[in-house]
């Protein structure tokens, strides 16, 4: 719902200056008493939503300096080819054709990318709708309260810095074989640490240094450096799908699933992380011109386009070489040496160092809005929140993005960064198609009680079909009867909301279609693709969502509920004061302001 009850909004009202001191913060004492008083509060926020004004207007002041509107439709399409390309192909597609997929890559980038497809078209109308620096943290703190934004925030921002470390430790490979060198040879072993964390990467580093140095100082002019690169790199892309395919060997194709059905959709998940770019140009709403037109544009178009060209990657690659000889860290480069043109490995290297250049800019400007907009919100520290004076972009949570990339980057491998990557995403598209469909068919004031109750139980359906499809593909290796059951129950429930419960709420400027099927099909399919993953994932996944409650228990809690109190006093004060002024006036008003 839209907000859960009168008392506990989150935004607080109307123009809210960011207090000065959290009372709970102010002295031991007053901690002491805030965290006997925890469960209370904890009923409060997680029953709290906040609202489109509120994260338009309101919590965008606590930043002090407004971010400067400079992006249009073209700045999108290419922060999303830039954001996406490079990440997939260049970094996981060696791992995953090698070792889980064979030659079927290409049907793995065909279902991941129609679930990110989904995902984009649920992003758009939350993007038009409330253009803030947030991205999914707003969209999700409207429509399913600040506990549930926060986890999957603070999820979403650690598979970035893993996602950052993974190209920048794979970008250090490419630049290897640029240089005619193994792709391991600028790697340090200190053998004194621990497998896995012992080869050290001081290349990757400073690629990641130079690249946040780009988005500290000019949202604008990354852009520019982003679409030249981009432009750069497509070009490149069309060199390696033409030439590589004048080398195709059919053959190579014989073995088409090597590793079965169950291959292709673990590839998928696994692969699912070349796309979550999108996310990150999502964040850049706030500061582009006109959003309702370009920001349609921008994602779409750019997810078009870059699903076409990972598919034609993929297939290409697979023609070129036998999968089981394909290089997992370096696969394009040294696939073009054993066809015997050694010359094109250099174009190939090029190309990726680009590629990849791009993505680590784009996530760099990403990653720090997204940090910037939690932080706006205080359940961070406040100092992260603000936007410089004089660049117009959010210095510190760059800065702090940047050292948690790199000390990843210095000591990881990239074997150990693949397998963390994907689950977070895949959980937070889930949860945004889901914050969709509470958005158009559960408004207070609109929403009637028997309505809400049939929605909640069809969403229900939804739901507990979608994880009952994705236990069931990871419990068994044969069969179909469980999915002859469970996608009709998908069916129905998603046929239940679109004939039984009344759309309560429209899309003002752009919506997406075929709702409530689109969003509920983007919750299937992201939960499916969650089944697949490996153990590990779900492992890091636990445990870093375990961290996020302890600190949501001991200390956001407690600031965002000091927030709402100081805002309540305010709004009572303004309740006096106003009808005073008014009677001063000879007109008498008596507004409830909450």
């Amino acid at each position: 719902m839209e907000e859960a009850n009168g008392n506990s909004r989150l935004g607080e009202g109307k123009a809210v200056p960011t207090p000065r001191k959290l009372e709970s913060f102010e002295s031991f004492p007053n901690y002491a008493r805030a965290l006997l008083n925890t469960p209370l509060r904890l009923l409060d926020r997680v029953t709290a939503r906040s609202s489109d004004e509120v994260e338009l207007v309101d919590v965008k002041k606590r930043s002090q300096h407004e971010m400067k509107k400079t992006l249009t439709w073209w700045d999108l399409i290419w922060f999303g080819v830039g954001s996406v390309i490079g990440s997939g192909i260049f970094v996981l597609t060696g791992l995953e054709v090698r070792n889980t997929v064979g030659p079927a890559v290409v049907l793995s980038y065909v279902v991941s990318g129609l679930s990110a497809m989904l995902s984009v078209f649920c992003y758009t109308e939350f993007a038009v709708e409330i253009p803030v620096a947030g991205g999914s943290f707003a969209y999700l703190r409207v429509e399913l309260g600040e506990f549930v934004a926060f986890i999957a925030s603070g999820n979403i921002i650690l598979e970035y810095v893993i996602g950052g470390a993974a190209v920048s430790r794979s970008w250090t490979s490419y630049f290897a074989t640029l240089c005619n060198q193994r792709s391991d040879k600028f790697v340090i072993v200190a053998h004194s640490l621990a497998h896995d964390y012992n080869k050290l990467d001081p290349i990757a580093v400073f690629v990641l240094a130079v690249t946040f140095s780009f988005a500290v100082f000019s949202t604008k002019g990354s852009s520019r450096l982003n679409y030249i690169a981009s432009i750069i790199h497509v070009i490149v892309l069309m060199f390696i799908i033409v030439a590589g395919l004048s080398k195709a060997d059919a053959e190579n194709f014989d073995d088409f699933t090597p590793y079965g059905v169950r291959g292709i959709f673990s590839s998928a998940a696994v692969l699912f992380f070349a796309y979550v770019g999108f996310d990150a140009v999502s964040t850049m709403a706030e500061e582009t011109k006109n959003p309702g037109k370009d920001i349609p544009i921008g994602l779409i178009g750019s997810m078009t386009l870059t699903t076409f060209i990972y598919c034609m990657m993929g297939v290409t690659l697979c023609l070129m070489q036998k999968y089981s000889n394909v290089d997992e860290n370096a696969a394009y480069s040294v696939a073009f040496e054993a066809v015997g043109m050694k010359w094109a490995k250099y174009i190939v290297a090029f190309g990726a160092l680009k590629g990849m250049t791009s993505v680590l800019l784009v996530g760099a400007v990403g990653q720090a809005r997204y940090l910037t907009h939690i932080a706006r919100t205080n359940l961070l520290p406040s100092w992260l929140a603000q936007v410089n004076e004089k660049t117009k972009t959010p210095v510190n949570a760059t800065i702090v993005m940047f050292i948690a990339t790199a000390i990843v980057a210095f000591f990881t491998s990239l074997d150990v960064l693949a397998n963390l990557l994907s689950i977070s995403t895949l959980f937070l598209f889930s949860l945004v198609a889901l914050a969709l469909l509470v958005r158009r068919y559960c408004v207070r004031g609109a929403t009637s009680r028997s309505d809400l109750m049939k929605f909640l139980g069809f969403l229900f359906l939804i739901l507990a079909s979608s994880i009952g499809c994705s236990i069931y593909w990871s419990q068994t290796t044969k069969g179909w009867i469980g999915y002859a059951i469970l996608v009709p129950i998908w069916f129905v429930g998603t046929f239940g909301i679109w004939f039984f419960v009344p759309l309560a709420k429209k899309p003002k400027i752009w919506g997406v279609p075929l709702v409530p099927f689109l969003p509920s099909a983007s919750i299937g399919i992201n939960i499916f693709l969650l089944g697949t993953l490996d153990k590990a994932s779900f492992k890091r996944f636990g445990v870093w969502t375990a961290i996020l409650v302890v600190y949501y228990l001991f200390v956001g809690v407690h600031a965002s509920y000091d927030i709402a109190k100081a805002q309540k006093e305010k709004e009572k004060l303004e309740t006096k004061i106003e009808p005073k002024m008014d009677e001063e006036n000879g007109v008498f008003k008596n507004e409830n302001h909450t």
